[in-house]
């Protein structure tokens, strides 16, 4: 519980309309149907829902702090109204302020950028558990509190899911929190109230227009993140990225770089490429990885560059970076008593399907043929369709487009959009089977000998959404099952 007066203190509030007897703030919601009594609800104006509209219900389930934009016309005297400019933009400064400020007692570290940001945050929670450092991470995959595992609905949790996590970090006494930021929890303000001690860059490629309309506003939502780290963090960017200078250019922490084909502060080389892991040169020690791919060695060296730079010795991070294994669903491999390799990645742009079927080609033997199985997320960016199905085509022998998340759209119309990006060549080899189970077990069928399969697009998701309803699926079960 927290006093009112205490949360209001250093918030900006215009107005504020009637009292309560106990000022104590139970808990604090922004969805009315789970308002407990004596509580805060904040009514937050979203793209579909408006919060305001729910005001009546929260107070019916017992909120007795109402912080809107706008008092309501009708209100009740035993309910305190609180009235601010914008309560997105507060959401995460007060549920920072209710939690006792928990990022300011963590070293908290966040990974943005278009592909990586998984892999990145994920490995190096992984990295300090195995050096004996409590930590916790929140993902798109799952959130830890340490040891204790909490789902994940979101890349990025809500402002106040975000800053409870912080807190129960803080009571299991963890050092560190390693997180994803995504574009969508910097501009609807997610991330508000969260002091971070340091930013990672991965790369930026085409995602999300959807949402951003351009590529210009989605790198400055990227940018905007580094433009206000504070004096005191650090911003590692990787500088092969051609945005990677860009990302850093107005921030006030103190940047590193780093790079495999240019001169920065941390840099790798690949000496090896195997079907196992890779042989990388890094800072001047060579060392085995189990992962796989160029994109791959990037993320270690994002992952050992931020160790260095919170203080772990090089030795021990190095040593324990040859024991990391790859996160769930992403190139994560599975090989038949046949012969031929199914890959699973969630590789769903073009860039991204790209880098990982560019390490397919770099590991497969000589005469070994490709099968890409990928489909294309319903309501969601358009544009990207038909060039996640033209690199498909390009690094592949067989392509067979298929269903991902349609969401509300038709799967037929999606695959359609994708065919627009293949030409007549490409389209000899290319099957269409809408059904995504059968389209896994059509290329685990057609697969020889050494041949490799890679099923992109979902990696770690359990579910296939249609029409609203999650439904039980996982591309990794179909592959055991079909390969058993």
């Amino acid at each position: 519980m927290k006093d009112i007066h205490e949360i209001l203190k250093n918030i900006a509030v215009i107005e504020t309309k009637g009292e309560v007897q106990n000022p104590c703030v139970n808990k604090i919601f922004i969805d009315s149907k789970n308002v407990k009594p004596n509580s805060m609800f904040i009514a937050i104006k979203g793209i579909s829902l408006d919060g305001h509209d729910y005001i009546d219900e929260a107070i019916l389930n017992g909120a007795r702090f109402i912080v809107c934009e706008k008092i309501p016309f009708d209100t009740r005297s035993d309910v305190m109204y609180i009235k601010v400019e914008d309560t997105r933009k507060i959401t995460g400064k007060i549920a920072s302020i209710y939690y006792d400020h928990p990022s300011t007692k963590l070293k908290v570290v966040a990974v943005t950028g278009t592909n990586g940001k998984t892999t990145v945050a994920t490995l190096l929670y992984r990295l300090h558990r195995l050096m004996g450092i409590k930590c916790g991470l929140l993902s798109t995959v799952v959130n830890y509190v340490d040891s204790k595992l909490f789902a994940a609905t979101h890349t990025t949790p809500n402002p106040i899911e975000l800053q409870r996590l912080l807190n129960k970090m803080v009571e299991a006494k963890c050092e560190y929190c390693f997180m994803e930021v995504s574009s969508h929890a910097i501009v609807q303000h997610r991330i508000e109230g969260v002091h971070f001690y340091g930013g990672i860059f991965t790369n930026i490629t085409h995602d999300h227009l959807d949402y951003h309309k351009t590529f210009e506003a989605y790198l400055q939502a990227k940018k905007t993140f580094f433009d206000l780290l504070p004096e005191s963090a650090f911003a590692l960017t990787n500088i092969d990225d051609k945005n990677g200078k860009v990302m850093v250019q107005n921030t006030k922490a103190t940047v590193y770089t780093y790079a495999l084909k240019t001169l920065a502060d941390f840099h790798a080389r690949i000496l090896e490429k195997h079907l196992n892991g890779t042989l990388i040169q890094l800072d001047k020690t060579e060392i085995f990885v189990n992962l796989i791919g160029e994109f791959n060695v990037y993320n270690l060296l994002a992952i050992y560059a931020t160790s260095v730079l919170l203080g772990m010795p090089k030795d021990d991070v190095l040593k324990h970076l040859s024991l990391l294994k790859p996160v769930d669903g992403r190139f994560e491999y599975f090989v038949s008593k046949e012969g031929y390799i199914a890959i699973v990645d969630y590789a769903h742009t073009p860039d991204a399907l790209k880098k990982v079927l560019s390490a397919i080609n770099d590991i497969k033997q000589d005469k070994a043929h490709i099968i890409t199985v990928i489909g294309a997320g319903g309501n969601r960016d358009k544009s990207k369709r038909p060039l996640m199905a033209a690199e498909a085509a390009k690094w592949s022998n067989t392509v067979i487009l298929t269903s991902d998340n349609p969401r509300f759209e038709e799967p037929e119309d999606i695959i359609a959009d994708m065919k627009k990006g293949l030409s007549d060549d490409d389209l000899k080899k290319t099957l269409t089977i809408v059904n995504r189970k059968e389209a896994i077990r059509t290329a685990l069928q057609l697969a020889q000998k050494n041949d490799i399969v890679l099923v992109a697009g979902k990696g770690h998701e359990n579910y296939q959404e249609i029409k609203g309803v999650k439904y039980p699926f996982d591309d990794r079960m179909v592959i055991k099952e079909t390969i058993k």
